[in-house]
């Protein structure tokens, strides 16, 4: 009952800030809604590129086509179709297929015309309606339709991830005449709407001669620049370009996909690829490794000058990384548990001894952008927050969230007394060097990784569990084992990061709220009123167009889930860069201007003069 009057709540505040918006258009219910034509489509941000545009900035339009690229891939894969409900998915899915509609990587949220060429929609977002462009083309040459268009969002509904179902349940897919596909939303969801724009277009023929829900493990069909010309299923996988690729000079693709091939090798783990890399194995690596940036590109390879290194910097909104709890499990309900733990993580001495201090500490779930909670809470934020009041943690409105400080010096013992105060206040206690609840049981649980790297900061946290009493078991398994384990909530604990978010959008539904639980976005497994109703909010906001500029409402609403969720401990938080680290063989060009949200890679070319 307190929820739904929470909702209720809510519900009534969106309809205050929207009355005026509406007003125009609720002076009469036989008023019928006024239609939008647009060639693009924007969620906040007046986009960058005009109606007529020849092509993005970050690309060059005059960039030669040929040779290849090979990349690696870290474990295995097992099928070629990544909607599957089991299985590991191929790297290089992404070039595959097209959408509807696609983005720039210039600038958040705003949508440019691919297999769709323009689009009409409601003014109140109730529908959408998108005229698939007459040249648009799978790549075997056959047209592609707006029945295809509606038969991949209908067989995505009907047998694909769960996610998918539960965020569009509201939504129809029909067939216009002109080769126009409509989707009725109800109720009217701009946020929403703008994910349909974005759907993949698979090609009916193929696909509903295939099973949707399984695996598959002969290369599919596709719409986009590339197709899958060789493979050896968890070894390798190769891409070709589609050279009658129908999209190759649109605006939105004019100097992109440049490449003939690009490969994929799969190493078991990061040490080993990054021996090949050394190897000269493969030719582009985005190193995840401090050491390895720090000391590891030594030898006659880089000595030549035949591999370059750079470090450009990363403007993206940071992914969160952490060490996360399954809060499913007994041990992990309790949030002091939780909060105890995260002061045996010396991430100062870890930075210090392992990463060469190149790192900063993470305390946002909107890291690098202005939606990091910071200070306390403003008078919007207060408002947004005041109907979870009894249901957050109390620090929520009295203090700023920031990790347990260590000194790097590896001592942590004051730590530790917090830690043990913590622990001792939720029943446990340390007796002759072990961790005991009342029932005289040590404490213990199982840390799941499936990359061998992780232990080289994981040991040190184990090792200072252990000093005090705790039993820290790190199991290593197979990356199938591994999705395996993830998507039945089977692990106490895991290394995992979380989407990036520009903005605070409907797409926390599937990462927090408790009516997707089973999506593996929510991997602490988190099932909280006061979560649900911060992320219901933002849904709400983002479904009526709220704007993102000043401390507004959507603004106020991601501070105040950023407090929420920090102050859950839900995870042991890491550390993000603000440049990319990169090595690549020298024998490729790019363009002067890089896009803003991305390293660019789709616009590189190799330089034929320097291709071996």
């Amino acid at each position: 009952m307190g929820h739904s009057l929470l909702m209720l709540n809510i519900v009534k505040k969106l309809f205050l800030a929207c009355v005026c918006t509406f007003a125009a258009q609720a002076i009469s219910a036989e008023i019928e809604t006024p239609v939008i034509k647009a060639k693009h489509l924007t969620m906040h941000e007046e986009p960058l590129y005009e109606e007529g545009f020849t092509h993005f900035n970050y690309a060059n339009p005059d960039a030669p086509k040929g040779g290849g690229i090979t990349l690696c891939a870290i474990g295995t894969y097992d099928n070629f179709h990544r909607f599957a409900l089991r299985g590991s998915c191929a790297d290089g899915y992404k070039y595959t297929y097209d959408t509807l509609m696609t983005s720039s990587d210039d600038e958040a949220g705003v949508l440019y015309p691919l297999i769709a060429s323009e689009a009409e929609y409601a003014e109140d977002y109730s529908f959408i309606i998108l005229t698939i462009n007459p040249n648009a083309k799978d790549s075997e040459g056959q047209a592609v339709t707006a029945e295809d268009a509606a038969f991949s969002f209908n067989i995505i509904f009907e047998k694909g991830v769960p996610q998918f179902r539960a965020y569009f349940s509201d939504v129809k897919a029909s067939v216009l005449p002109g080769n126009r596909v409509r989707f009725d939303l109800a109720g009217g969801d701009k946020e929403k709407m703008m994910s349909l724009a974005q759907l993949e277009v698979f090609p009916k023929r193929y696909w509903e001669q295939h099973d949707f829900s399984e695996p598959l493990v002969t290369p599919p069909l596709g719409t986009g620049p590339y197709r899958i010309k060789d493979y050896k299923m968890g070894q390798y996988v190769i891409l070709e370009r589609v050279k009658n690729y129908w999209a190759a000079d649109l605006p939105v693709n004019k100097g992109r996909y440049n490449f003939d091939t690009i490969r994929y090798d799969y190493y078991r783990d990061s040490n080993m690829a990054f021996e090949a890399f050394k190897a000269g194995e493969y030719d582009f690596r985005e190193e995840n490794s401090a050491s390895n940036w720090a000391i590891g590109y030594k030898g006659k390879i880089f000595e030549s000058g035949a591999i370059i290194r750079s470090e450009p910097p990363d403007e993206r909104p940071a992914r969160t990384r952490g060490l996360v709890f399954n809060i499913q499990r007994p041990i992990f309900s309790d949030i002091r548990i939780r909060r105890a733990l995260s002061y045996f993580f010396d991430f100062e001495w870890v930075n210090r001894h392992l990463f060469y201090d190149q790192y900063n500490r993470t305390r946002s779930f909107f890291q690098n952008t202005k939606y990091a909670a910071e200070g306390l809470p403003s008078e919007g934020e207060l408002a947004v927050l005041e109907p979870v009041r009894g249901l957050v943690p109390a620090e929520v409105f009295t203090r700023e969230y920031q990790p347990p400080l260590g000194s790097g010096d590896g001592y942590i013992r004051p730590q530790a007394r917090e830690a043990l105060r913590i622990l001792k206040e939720a029943g446990w206690e340390l007796k002759g060097g072990r961790l005991l609840n009342k029932t005289g049981e040590q404490f213990r649980f199982e840390f799941l990784i499936y990359d061998s790297t992780l232990e080289r900061f994981l040991i040190p946290f184990r090792n200072n569990l252990e000093r005090y009493g705790i039993i820290m078991n790190i199991r290593a398994v197979d990356q199938s084992q591994y999705i395996n384990r993830l998507r039945s909530r089977d692990f106490d604990m895991l290394e995992s990061a979380f989407p990036l978010f520009p903005y605070p959008s409907s797409d926390l539904l599937i990462g927090w709220n408790s009516r997707y639980i089973d999506s593996t976005w929510n991997t602490p497994g988190v099932s909280d009123p006061a979560v649900d109703y911060l992320t219901d909010y933002i849904a709400a906001l983002q479904s009526v167009g709220a704007g993102d500029g000043g401390d507004d409402l959507l603004t106020a609403a991601g501070r105040a889930l950023d407090r929420v969720l920090t102050w859950n401990s839900y995870i042991i938080p890491e550390w993000y860069l603000d440049h990319y680290r990169l090595a690549y063989v020298n024998k490729f060009a790019m363009p002067s201007v890089r896009p803003k949200y991305d390293i660019g890679l789709d616009c590189w070319w190799v330089i034929p003069k320097k291709a071996p």
